[in-house]
C-alpha cells in the first residue's frame, strides 16, 4: 500500500546498498514485466544498533513522499496462511523495476483496521438474508477491537445505503446490520466504488498507519450499476483497500460469472474470495477473513524512478518458494505533486 509518511527518528533505518541476485530466470516473471530477465530478490535490511529501535512505532504524516507501504499475506496450496517468512524469501518489481531502496520488512498482526462491511440486500439473497446478518455480526464481534479499529455498514441493492458511518461502537454496528432489509436489484459495482471513494479513500488520515479492507457479502451478480467492474477495482486500488469477498451463492450449480467477479475484485486488490457453498460454511469463511486480517506482512520501500504524477504503478511481489502464493495489491496510484 502506498502511504505518505516519514518515520520518526527512533525508527530510522540506515541507507541500503542494493545487492540483488541476478540469475537468469526470465521464466519466473510474468508477461507484464515486459521482458525483464532478472529475478530481483529483496535485500536484507540493515538496522541501526540503537536501543531506541525497540520503542513503539510512531509516524508523522506527510504528502507526496515516495515511500510505499505494502501489506500482504501468503498462503500455501491448501489456502493456509504461511507465517515466519523472511525478507529474503520474496522478490519484488515496482513498475517493472526493482525498488531503489528497502526500508523495512516486518510481520504485522496488530495493525488498526478500517473495515467497510458491504452487504448485498437485493432480492436474490432474500431466503438466506437473516443467516447472513447473524454471520456478519458474529464476525464483527470477533475481529473489531474498539480501542483501535473502526467500521461502517453499507447495504446495497439498486443504490448504496450507508446505515452506519465510521464507528467503533459494536452495538451501533449490530443495530445497523439488523436494519437492513432485502429487496430490489443489484448494483454491486456502484456499491464498491462508492465505499472506496467516499469512505475508505481518506480513512488513513491521522497519526497511525491503518489496514483498509472491504468485507463484501454478495453473490457477485450485478444488474443495475452505472459503474463498470474495472471502475470499482480501480477506485479500491486508489484507496489502497483490499476486498475480502464472501459468496452467498449456495446453488448446487454455481454462477460462474458471479464467482469470477468476486475473485477478480479480490485478486486485483490484494484480498481473497471465499465460496462456502452452504449456509453452514458461511461462518467458517468469516473466520478465515479474520485470520487473514491478522496474518500479514508489511514491506516498506522506495520505488525506482518514482514520479508524483498521479499515475498507476504496477506491483509484482512473489515468493521465491513457488509453493506459496502472495496476496497483494496489483498496483497503486501515486500522489500528485502539489
Amino acid at each position: 500500500m502506498i502511504t505518505a509518511f516519514h518515520r520518526s527518528p527512533s525508527r530510522a533505518f540506515a541507507s541500503l546498498a542494493l545487492c540483488f541476485a541476478l540469475p537468469l530466470c526470465a521464466s519466473a516473471l510474468p508477461a507484464q514485466s515486459h521482458g525483464a530477465k532478472d529475478k530481483h530478490q529483496l535485500p536484507a535490511v540493515k538496522q541501526s544498533a540503537s536501543p531506541a529501535q525497540s520503542a513503539t512505532p510512531q509516524y508523522t504524516l506527510k504528502t507526496n513522499v515516495n515511500e510505499v507501504d505494502l501489506v500482504f499475506t501468503v498462503t500455501d496450496s491448501q489456502g493456509r496462511f504461511v507465517k515466519n517468512l523472511k525478507e529474503s524469501d520474496f522478490a519484488l518489481l515496482d513498475n517493472h523495476r526493482a525498488p531503489a531502496e528497502v526500508y523495512s520488512f516486518t510481520q504485522q498482526t496488530q495493525l488498526p483496521l478500517r473495515l467497510g462491511i458491504l452487504v448485498d440486500t437485493s432480492n436474490s439473497i432474500r431466503g438466506r438474508f437473516h443467516f447472513e446478518q447473524e454471520a456478519v455480526n458474529s464476525f464483527l464481534l470477533k475481529v473489531l477491537r474498539p480501542s483501535t479499529d473502526k467500521a461502517f455498514v453499507e447495504g446495497f441493492n439498486v443504490t448504496p445505503n450507508y446505515v452506519q458511518g465510521w464507528t467503533n461502537d459494536l452495538s451501533k454496528l449490530d443495530n445497523a446490520i439488523q436494519q437492513l432489509n432485502p429487496g430490489g436489484g443489484t448494483a454491486l459495482y456502484d456499491a464498491v466504488y462508492s465505499a472506496c471513494r467516499y469512505k475508505l479513500l481518506n480513512a488513513a488520515t491521522g497519526p497511525f498507519y491503518v489496514r483498509r479492507a472491504i468485507v463484501l457479502v454478495s453473490d457477485g451478480d450485478d444488474n443495475q450499476s452505472h459503474a463498470y467492474l474495472s471502475d470499482a477495482i480501480r477506485e479500491c486500488q486508489r484507496a489502497q483497500t483490499a476486498i475480502y469477498a464472501i459468496s452467498t451463492d449456495i446453488d448446487p450449480t454455481p454462477d460462474e460469472h458471479g464467482d469470477d467477479v468476486l475473485k477478480k475484485m479480490a485478486d486485483e486488490t490484494g484480498g481473497r474470495a471465499f465460496f462456502p457453498r452452504s449456509l453452514d460454511g458461511l461462518p467458517i469463511s468469516f473466520t478465515e477473513v479474520e485470520d487473514e486480517l491478522r496474518s500479514q506482512y508489511a514491506l516498506v520501500y522506495k520505488p525506482a524512478d518514482f514520479k508524483a504524477n498521479g499515475e498507476f504503478r504496477t506491483i509484482y511481489l512473489y515468493s521465491l518458494d513457488r509453493r506459496y502464493k502472495v496476496h497483494a495489491l496489483k498496483g497503486y496510484f501515486t500522489p500528485k505533486a502539489e
